[in-house]
């Protein structure tokens, strides 16, 4: 007689004392026999269990707390998984330890096995005042959870029901839930680059990276090895730990998150000190102002200590400019002096003595991510993006968002959702990147006082984001229509970071700021210092005119001039002449060259001085104007490669086309309304 029952093989796996036998005897009852793995004394049990026509083969793993190759135990459970690869593995968790257990059951995620979550001695969680929200912490691991009492055979045909139902679904991709920090990341794809044909998966390279013995024992080339030991050592100096230590921690993380997200207690008990800070930093009320107050700090502090190395610069590129100009005659009008002088030095110059600011930022942006509080602010912030029809996932390219669009937008491959995704990229831009920084830092000295700054710096980094959260709002209720999927918000342990680390991170955003300015800004600024040199007034149209109006005159008369002259009726009503109209141009192909041309623009007289151009702006435009020109070039259309990838990471002309110019739009109109409204009463 031919058998047509549907066999399952069905592994458990779980922690000494989890209760993992006690399901193991309800599941197969006197059908079960007892031996050993092969080569090992552990002991091997399997058993049978028939369920609505089908026959199950139950494997029970060896009791373990992780799939670290450290014991036995572990090495047998984990070699059974990978190389038996059962049809279903059920992670039966002591639900009244949740946290410890789950360790076990995210290092299952990461092997991208068929996974069921039991969540036994549920009664006793009870009793201690645990209440668990199943479903959403279901949602957030992409993985069915039963709650069970192994020992009343409580929740084992409900059990059973999800078993049938996750051997009969398509394989998930359960590790690209877990992130293991940027670093750690970065190594794994330059490894996997660098050995494309090497066949290992990415949770290989994890247990390389975590220097798992039994793995290194399976890995045939020295090039691999030599290579893996050179990744730990490099992520050692930068991180100050080993990475095997780095990557427990973001999985405790990853649990503590989707823990603080989807378990309550109802009775009151004993924190460490990483809960009590928590307790206060993303507490409901209290979070968002400490965030926002934070904010404010390192934006003070950034214009405070960048002060004094910023005028260092200055002084520099400002000595570099009259050793050049030395080399012909005082007052003549010589192209190549004009070129070098007005056009380089004064164009790239007037960008890069910002650069003490940029590196202050992203120190002490570097400084919060390796505390682990970044990872708290975007908890604190997922409460409210959902409210908006997005979640905290997306804080983390939003935040990336604010050293440069570009890399943001292309972060945003970590969302799931395409909606969400797609709300995400056409946000964007208003998280005010390094290259708008140079122009708060050119303009807010300029205008304002120095107590001021800060506070006013901060105001334009605050009405991006409240202007992102308000698009994003109206394009999740209209464009973009659609559910918020969750996800579990990693709540990193607390920790020192390295100087190493802080001073890499600096280093890596400097120098994308330095090779901006010596390849993109070098080629703009000659580009522009042509088109406002260009073409020439016959000398003697200029004879009866003095300095400032002959300047004038020739800038007028260029081409850069006859295009600032183009759109001035438009955008006069937003307190703007022709030749800001001129940098808004420049500004265009990157932001950082509104600082450039307008030194080009003023610097006709050999001036290359910040400090002169300062005066010079602060002289020709009132403090309002100068606070319509940020809120213009905060808002309005992003940088051509901005445009590029978000065309790039959409697939359609249509959302890069709707970026630019409904942002330009917006800039317009919200421009209008502040510069009609400050002349209105006066300022």
């Amino acid at each position: 007689m031919i058998d047509n029952t549907k066999k399952i093989a069905v592994a458990l796996a779980g922690n000494p004392n989890s209760g993992k036998t006690t399901i193991f005897n309800s599941l197969t009852g006197l059908r079960q026999h007892v031996g050993n793995y092969p080569g090992v004394t552990v002991e091997k049990k399997e058993g049978a269990c028939r369920y609505k026509g089908y026959e199950l083969n139950i494997i029970d793993l060896p009791g373990t707390y992780s799939l670290t190759a450290y014991s036995t135990e572990e090495v047998v459970s984990r070699n059974f998984i990978i190389e038996q690869k059962p049809d279903v593995v059920v992670s039966v968790i002591d639900s009244s330890n949740i946290e410890r257990n789950l360790y076990l059951a995210v290092q299952l995620m990461e092997l991208n096995v068929p996974l069921v979550l039991a969540f036994n001695m549920s009664d006793i969680a009870r009793q201690k005042g645990l209440v668990f929200d199943i479903e959403k912490l279901s949602t957030l691991l992409d993985v069915k959870i039963v709650q069970t009492v192994g020992n009343k055979n409580k929740g084992i045909d409900g059990l059973l029901d999800v078993v049938l139902q996750t051997s009969g679904e398509p394989a998930k991709n359960l590790a690209s839930l877990i992130n293991y920090g940027s670093e750690i990341e970065n190594e794994i794809i330059k490894l996997q680059q660098k050995f494309p044909d090497s066949g290992l998966s990415k949770w290989t390279w994890i247990k390389l990276l975590e220097q798992d013995a039994d793995i290194f024992k399976h890995i045939n080339n020295e090039e691999i090895v030599i290579s893996v030991m050179e990744s730990i050592l490099r992520l050692k100096s930068i991180l100050g730990e080993d990475p095997e230590i780095i990557i427990a921690d973001k999985r405790y993380g990853f649990i503590s998150g989707a823990c603080m997200e989807c378990v309550k207690s109802t009775i009151e008990s004993r924190h460490n000190h990483s809960d009590m800070i928590d307790s206060v930093v993303t507490h409901k009320f209290w979070g968002l102002p400490i965030f926002i107050g934070l904010m404010y700090v390192v934006f003070d502090l950034t214009f405070r200590f960048g002060e004094l190395p910023m005028n260092g610069l200055e002084l520099l590129f400002g000595w570099l400019g009259r050793f050049v100009a030395g080399f012909w005659p005082e007052g003549s009008d010589n192209i190549l002096k004009s070129l070098l002088v007005d056009g380089i030095i004064s164009g790239v110059g007037g960008v890069i003595i910002f650069l003490p600011n940029i590196l202050l930022l992203f120190a002490a942006i570097a400084i919060l991510e390796g505390t682990g509080y970044m990872a708290r602010a975007a908890f604190v912030t997922d409460r409210f993006m959902h409210k908006i029809g997005l979640h905290g996932k997306s804080f983390i390219p939003m935040l990336i968002g604010f050293g440069c669009s570009v890399p943001a937008i292309m972060a945003c491959r970590i969302l799931e959702n395409n909606r969400n995704r797609i709300t995400t990229i056409l946000i964007m831009p208003l998280m005010s990147c390094g290259a708008r920084l140079t122009i708060y830092a050119l303009i807010i000295p300029a205008f304002f006082r120095h107590e001021l700054r800060g506070p006013v710096m901060w105001s334009i980094y605050f009405i991006g984001i409240a202007l992102a959260v308000i698009m994003a709002r109206i394009l999740r209720i209209t464009l973009l229509k659609g559910e918020t999927i969750p996800y579990v918000m990693e709540l990193p342990p607390y920790r020192m970071p390295t100087m190493k680390s802080i001073l890499l991170h600096m280093w890596e955003r400097g120098w994308l700021y330095l090779r901006k300015a010596g390849t993109v800004i070098l080629l703009l600024s000659i580009i522009l210092w042509a088109a406002a040199r260009y073409p020439r007034i016959e000398t003697a149209k200029l004879a009866d005119l003095n300095e400032q109006d002959t300047q004038t005159a020739m800038l007028k008369h260029s081409v850069i001039g006859r295009a600032g002259t183009a759109i001035e009726p438009l955008i006069k009503p937003i307190g703007f002449d022709y030749k800001i109209g001129t940098a808004l141009i420049g500004a265009l192909a990157a932001k950082e060259v509104f600082v450039a041309q307008m030194g080009i623009v003023y610097a006709v007289t050999e001036h290359d001085d910040i400090s002169v151009l300062q005066q010079k702006l602060s002289s020709d435009y009132t403090p309002l104007q100068g606070f319509c020109i940020m809120l213009f070039c905060l808002i309005s259309a992003p940088c051509v490669a901005t445009a590029a990838v978000t065309r790039s990471e959409t697939g359609a002309w249509k959302w890069a086309v709707l970026q630019f110019g409904g942002l330009t739009a917006m800039a317009y109109i919200i421009t209008l309304i502040v510069y009609q409204a400050g002349r209105f009463l006066g300022l």
